[in-house]
């Protein structure tokens, strides 16, 4: 008899329980590398505006902090004629980072215990990032897309980035930058990435902006870049001598 109680309440728990599982709410866990970390491997993209080509995210002063003494002048540098400054990436320069994260052609990343790598469809350009715990190489070597290094904190990789070079500028940041770039994955198909600008001779202080990201089913294409575009050249520089001219009649 006692058996039977045992069975017959055993049974009952069971049937009230089921309910209360059927109620739980369905989740939907993020996918992970077999390190256990996070897996951002795939191709990311820009939302889109309904029926737009471009990214929806727009930069603008206000989402800025103010600027030092100089640092306007920095953001609002005036054109000079010379194609190679007012657009190097026409002369098929790197956009570098977070650029790269703004526009609209897709990203893909492929990610190992010891490194994530990305490559963007923009100018084909490879950024290998360490996860190792490597220290910074020293400030004599500078690049387009400085040097960076990831870490782990949590869910959320951590990437910071220094040794920019002159040209490199973000929104007025450039040699002096410090990025720190934060890649959080928010679900199956969404990536949050969100980064931090310093840059001491610019910016009175740092300030930080979020951008959604999306999953895509890729590829990205190849980019065919035109070194020797010399038709640019003449374009912008007769832009530059047609602002002068209305300049001068003002």
């Amino acid at each position: 008899m006692r058996t039977r109680f045992i069975v017959w309440f055993a049974a009952a728990f069971l049937v009230a329980l089921t309910p209360l599982r059927a109620q739980a709410p369905a989740t939907s866990p993020i996918p992970r590398a077999a390190d256990g970390k996070p897996d951002f491997s795939g191709f990311w993209d820009n939302p889109k505006p309904p029926g737009g080509r471009g990214a929806a995210t727009v930069f603008d002063k206000s989402k800025m902090s103010p600027f030092k003494p100089g640092g306007e002048k920095l953001f609002y540098e005036p054109r000079t004629g010379d194609p190679r400054h007012d657009e190097p990436r026409a002369f098929c320069m790197p956009s570098g980072f977070p650029s790269a994260f703004l526009g609209p052609y897709p990203i893909q990343m492929i990610q190992t215990p010891k490194y994530l790598v990305m490559t963007t469809e923009f100018m084909n350009v490879t950024r290998i990032i360490p996860l190792d715990g490597r220290p910074h190489i020293g400030p004599q070597i500078r690049s387009w897309m400085g040097d960076s290094r990831g870490r782990w904190e949590g869910n959320t990789l951590v990437v910071e980035t220094t040794n920019f070079i002159d040209r490199a500028q973000f929104r007025g940041a450039g040699r002096n930058m410090h990025l720190v770039e934060r890649f959080t994955r928010t679900g199956p198909d969404t990536l949050s990435y969100e980064f931090t600008v310093t840059d001491p001779t610019t910016f009175t202080r740092p300030w930080t902006a979020q951008v959604p990201l999306i999953a895509s089913t890729g590829p990205i294409y190849e980019w065919a870049c035109h070194e020797h575009n010399y038709g640019l050249a003449n374009i912008l520089s007769a832009a530059r001598a047609e602002e002068r001219a209305a300049g001068s009649t003002r």
